[in-house]
Order: C-alpha cells, then structure tokens, then sequence
C-alpha cells in the first residue's frame, strides 16, 4: 500500500477506535452501578432542576469529605431525600382505659376504683378527705393509693385529677347528661350515671381486671382486703349486716364493691344490666338486691357480704375504732351534709391516732354524735 493510502485512513481510524473506547467506559460504568443509574435519572428528570440537586448534593459533600471536582451527575444521588417517616400519633389527652389499668394494677391484676365529677373535685371537697383518710390511716393503707383508678366524669374533673393522682382515667358518656354538677338522689341524671358506672365496672371486668369500687366518700382507716375472702366471687358492703357474711338476707351497698374478673361475674353483670329494664326506675343497688337470689344459684356464685365491725357505714354505724376499716357516708343525701360529718370523723380519727396505746384501747375515743346524718 502506498504512503499516502496510509496517511488519509489513519484519522478515520483512530476517530472509530477513540469512539469505542468511550463507549466500553459509559457502558461498564452504568451496568457496574445499575442502582446509581436509576437515581441519576430520577434526579435529573425531576422538575426542580438539575441545580438544586447539585446544591443539595454539594451541601451533602462537604459534610462527607467528597472532593469539589467530582462529577455532578454522581454527587446529586446523594441529594434525594429520604423518605418522610409515618406520623406518630399523639395520644388521646384523656389516656387510655387499658394502659390506666395497666399502669395501676397489683401483679394479680387487681385495681382500685372510685369515680367523681367535677363537684366532688372542687378544693376542700370530698376528694380531698378521701385523700386525707388514706395518710392518715394505719398499716400502710396510703401505699394502696399506687393501686387507685380515679374514674372521671367530665373534662374538669379529669383536669382536677391530674393534678393530684398518677391514674385518671375520663369516662366519656353519649346519653347528654351533664356531670359537672350534684346529681340529687334518684334524679333521671342520678340512675343514668349509677348504670353508667355499672357498665365500666363490666368493661373493666371483660378487660380481665379484678377491682374494688370504691364510692369516694369512703374514708379509708386500714386495709380493708384482709376482710374480703379468697373464696367470694363477689365481696360486698352492707347497709344493713344479720352477722353471716354468705346470707342473702342482707341488704347490699354498691358504693363499697370488690369483684373478681371471671365468666361467672361477667354474666352476673349482664343480669345485671338487663335488671334495669326489668325493674324499671330503680337503682343499681336495688336491682342487685332483686337478682341475687336467682342469679347466685343459677351462675353458683359466692357474695360475701362485709361485716360491717370493720366496713362500716352511717347506716350500721361501728363504734369499735380499734377494729373499724373503711367508713361510709351511706345513709345519707347531700354533699353539704357528707362533708360535715366526714370533717367529724377525721376529727375524731387523727385524735384517736394520736393516743396513747392505752387510751385507745380503752376506747376512750368515739365519733360525734349525733351528725347531720351519722347517729
């Protein structure tokens, strides 16, 4: 071949062998990093703009240590945002019945429970004495308050209990009635919040829960548990005591109540709450009176009704305060006459407390009689 055959073909080749070459390159990059292909393209066909994925990536470079001069086109993978975590859900202000539960419960998943409106919230009222019954009671009873569920009928009332108690829990109601207030004995708004307060007492049942109802003009002097029997399904007060714990012929108080979580209970509640409308117009404790007999033989169920030497209330009064548990202001209507004569009776407690071993044995101390209502 002559020389200037070779001169005019060198150009041609070494522009086909230069184009080659660049295209092994592109194409042994893009296949060895499929993953950073697909995001280039993505950053570059967003419709931001290539410059703000450079920008985010040049920000994103000097914190990693990567060099100026890289390529852009490499660099903007770092400049896709990662994605949003899921939003977390703030938890309902009124908190939740089974963490409230779970927070206050003994290891025999055993609660606590009193419930109270706004009324009874107020400074110096009834929960106030409540509170007050517990330090100053006898064997320990103030640690049981660990163990207390405090049931809230209105968002005042929730808010009055936050402020001095760890468990609170709002029962949010759909029938219209306003609990803030007083609610008179047997008013329509009375019986509606009495079976409104039997049904939780069923939920918290259904939810695998032991509990001890407590009404919050109980005051609380000792540990009232060791008087209720590991064989009673249900464990009752008594406005009215005949001296055998196990006969129906006593007359029951719903205000002082400890129940144990098992199918057997469960159905009694469901008894019950059909009572309601069985017996229309009377209470709780009325209805509970109406079905024990049945109910008791039909579901084999044990009450034990509390003596009440040691669960005492105005209606059977005990003077023993050497014995004396938990004290009740049954038998009794009013707010304004419950706060007197419970003020009486702590009077009383802390002098007693504060005697000698044996002025209180001999029994030196006694309530003040008579009350508005205690006698």
């Amino acid at each position: 071949m002559k020389g200037g055959d070779v001169s005019s073909i060198s150009p041609l080749v070494s522009f086909v062998l230069g184009a080659a070459m660049a295209t092994v390159c592109v194409l042994f990059f893009m296949s060895a990093s499929p993953t950073r292909r697909l995001a280039d393209i993505s950053a570059f066909s967003t419709g931001n703009g290539t410059q703000e994925g450079l920008h985010l990536a040049s920000d994103t470079n000097h914190d990693s240590g990567v060099a100026d001069g890289d390529t852009p086109a490499v660099e903007a993978v770092t400049a896709i945002p990662a994605p949003a975590p899921a939003p977390v859900q703030a938890p309902s202000p009124w908190g939740d019945l089974e963490e409230v539960l779970q927070r206050a419960a003994t290891k025999d998943r055993t609660v606590i429970m009193t419930q109270i409106n706004a009324a009874w919230t107020r400074p110096g009222s009834l929960l106030d004495l409540f509170f007050e019954s517990f330090r100053n009671g006898e064997g320990g009873v103030a640690r049981l308050l660990d163990h207390l569920v405090i049931v809230t009928m209105d968002p005042a009332a929730y808010e009055g209990c936050q402020a001095v108690h760890r468990h609170c829990y709002f029962l949010r109601t759909s029938n219209g009635v306003d609990y803030r207030s007083e609610k008179m004995f047997m008013s329509k708004d009375y019986l509606e919040m009495m079976w409104g307060r039997n049904r939780f007492q069923q939920t918290v049942l259904e939810l695998g829960y032991n509990f001890l109802f407590t009404d919050v003009d109980v005051m609380w002097f000792r540990d009232p548990f060791r008087h209720i029997s590991m064989a009673a399904d249900i464990a009752i007060s008594s406005d009215v005591y005949m001296g055998d714990p196990y006969s129906l012929r006593n007359f029951p108080n719903g205000g002082f109540l400890f129940v144990r979580s098992s199918a057997k209970t469960i159905d009694f509640y469901r008894a019950w709450q059909q009572g309601r409308w069985r017996f229309f117009g009377k209470h709780e404790q009325d209805v509970f009176n109406l079905i024990k007999h049945e109910q008791s033989a039909k579901l084999d169920l044990a009450i034990q009704f509390l003596d009440t030497t040691y669960i005492s209330g105005f209606c059977q009064l005990s003077k023993d305060l050497n014995k004396i548990c938990t004290l009740h202001a049954n038998c009794c209507v009013g707010l304004g006459a419950k706060m007197h004569d419970l003020r009486g009776v702590l009077d009383v407690w802390r002098n007693y407390t504060a005697g000698t071993p044996d002025e209180r044995r001999a029994g030196k101390f006694q309530w003040k009689l008579p009350g508005i209502c205690i006698h």
